[in-house]
């Protein structure tokens, strides 16, 4: 029986509409995988998931981590702002804890037209990603590597 890989998933509540299209479409879609969703947890925006992702990536029942959020285009640069350092924070939280947080998050520069038209897109591959990072990192773990590296697929 293959062991199942166990994710946790963040959701902003800004802009649930969508987030909760792309949450639901995230948990329709793993159930073609060996996936089981641990954690769902909900934060009131995109800046607020790098804290409840850290907490959550301390948890030895989570492989591995999916961030949902829609970023759209307001009036100001501000959209820049959250999406580029909400990325930048969890890419560094991915690097501390060893475990894969996979970007679910659209826009900076978005509309909520494009949001909207990415939901199954952004979800899916959210999904595939970390199910393919965290079977490279197991296979990275299992075996000690030589001096010349394998590729591995």
């Amino acid at each position: 029986m293959k062991k199942k890989i166990k994710i946790g998933i963040v959701v902003s509540e800004f802009n649930n509409d969508i987030t909760l299209s792309m949450l639901n479409e995230a948990k329709t879609y793993t159930q073609n995988f060996s996936v089981k969703i641990t954690f769902v947890c909900f934060v009131p925006g995109v800046f607020d998931m790098p804290l409840m992702v850290e907490e959550m990536l301390k948890k030895k029942n989570i492989d591995a981590i999916i961030t949902l959020g829609a970023v759209i285009k307001g009036e100001t640069g501000h959209d820049k702002v959250i999406a580029n350092n909400t990325a930048r924070l969890l890419g560094l939280l991915s690097l501390k804890y060893g475990k894969p947080v996979a970007l679910g998050i659209t826009g900076p520069d978005m509309n909520y037209d494009q949001a909207k038209d990415r939901i199954v897109s952004v979800s899916h591959n959210s999904v595939n990603t970390v199910i393919s990072m965290v079977k490279k990192l197991k296979k990275i773990k299992k075996n000690k590597l030589k001096k010349d590296m394998e590729i591995i697929d």
